[in-house]
């Protein structure tokens, strides 16, 4: 392992939201565990950060913290010490942090855990040393920034002006704040006690008031947002693209990159980018095209499965097509059912023949 000798070791990672929009898929996991080829969406986060010589991880929780403390452990897999940190009562992103003030070091890193990112924590860190910043944002270019919060720079990398969520004419600017934040512990000082605060709507704008060495670097590496469920599903579709590869599998048709390894599709056809969970099993004249098909489920024999993400130990059974979609754990696709532009939660059964288009379906 190459040595990283930045000085950096700590970092909060926030994993308290609810994910309202994401529902029915949120009601029984939250936000941060959503799955991204088969790994919750905050394990991407620790194992870049871990790479980046991160060895402390303070997982700052809220909604369903009992689950996020079961899927994640002790860190040791991701080569971290994770602490776990409760909120009371909602603190906002600042106020969560400063919760742990005294626990942190002079300089450490901030991430949300709900969002995928697959980055370069080191080359973030090594900005903020070397502007002498104390506050660093990872910033992101997006098409269209209307639901972030949007940042201006100058030349020399300082933040200009913030605007949160601006209106289309508003717009000045597709650098967006990534969520991502090097940090001196010293700008908590203008975090209020027991008051609820934000990084984006609070801090931030308080800082550049004062005149603080305020800075934004664009991150390296792969971020999306995954606040809806067409968020969720171009996450995946996105990460198969990036972590797949082209191979050759006897008895299966196969055209660009494919993840994973432990799976049975012989007769079947393969669109890429595809992921593959363990154990998946895809029936004789089924076709599964930029789509992810999840551990333990079963797509029978004709089955069509197109931009589509499929959750754990799901049956669908001969002639279904599913287009658009995201089907939720443990569901039952009967036979000649036809989704499209559907979200299942999770335990719904389906049965056929049926047609539905845009529903959104609780089990």
């Amino acid at each position: 392992m190459r040595a990283i000798n930045h000085g950096v070791t700590d970092a909060v990672v926030l994993v308290g939201g609810e994910g309202t929009r994401l529902r029915p898929l949120t009601n029984n996991r939250p936000k941060p565990l959503l799955p991204i080829l088969g790994r919750p969406c905050v394990e991407y986060t620790l194992r870049a950060l871990g790479a980046a010589g991160i060895r402390k991880v303070y997982l700052a929780c809220g909604f369903k913290s009992m689950e996020v403390v079961k899927a994640i452990g002790d860190g040791k897999r991701f080569g971290l010490e994770i602490v776990f940190a409760f909120e009371e009562e909602p603190a906002g992103t600042a106020g969560a942090v400063k919760l742990l003030e005294g626990k942190l070091p002079e300089t450490f890193v901030v991430a949300m855990g709900d969002v995928l990112m697959d980055i370069d924590f080191e080359h973030l860190i090594r900005f903020h040393k070397d502007t002498r910043a104390e506050a660093t944002i990872a910033l992101t270019e997006v098409e269209s920034p209307e639901q972030f919060g949007i940042v201006g720079l100058k030349d020399d990398g300082r933040i200009s002006r913030f605007k949160e969520k601006p209106k289309p004419e508003e717009v000045f600017s597709n650098l967006i704040n990534a969520g991502v934040y090097v940090l001196q512990r010293d700008v908590f000082n203008y975090v209020p006690e027991d008051t609820k605060f934000d990084f984006s709507k609070n801090l931030f704008p308080k800082l550049m008031e004062e005149g603080k060495a305020l800075f934004g670097s664009r991150l390296r590496g792969m971020w999306h947002d995954v606040g809806r469920p067409v968020d969720l599903l171009r996450a995946n579709q996105g990460m198969a693209e990036r972590k797949g590869i082209e191979r050759h599998v006897p008895g299966v048709e196969i055209k660009g990159k494919v993840v994973g390894d432990l799976f049975s599709a012989r007769g079947a056809k393969l669109v890429g980018p595809v992921y593959l969970g363990n154990e998946a099993r895809l029936g004789e004249g089924s076709l599964v095209q930029n789509s992810c098909v999840g551990q333990d489920s079963i797509v029978e024999g004709g089955v069509r499965v197109v931009d589509s993400l499929i959750l754990t130990s799901c049956l669908v059974l001969k002639g279904a097509c599913i287009e658009g979609s995201i089907v939720g754990d443990r569901c039952l696709i009967g036979e000649g059912v036809t989704l499209k532009d559907c979200v299942l939660g999770d335990n719904v059964n389906v049965k056929g023949p049926a047609s539905l288009v845009g529903r959104t379906l609780e089990g």
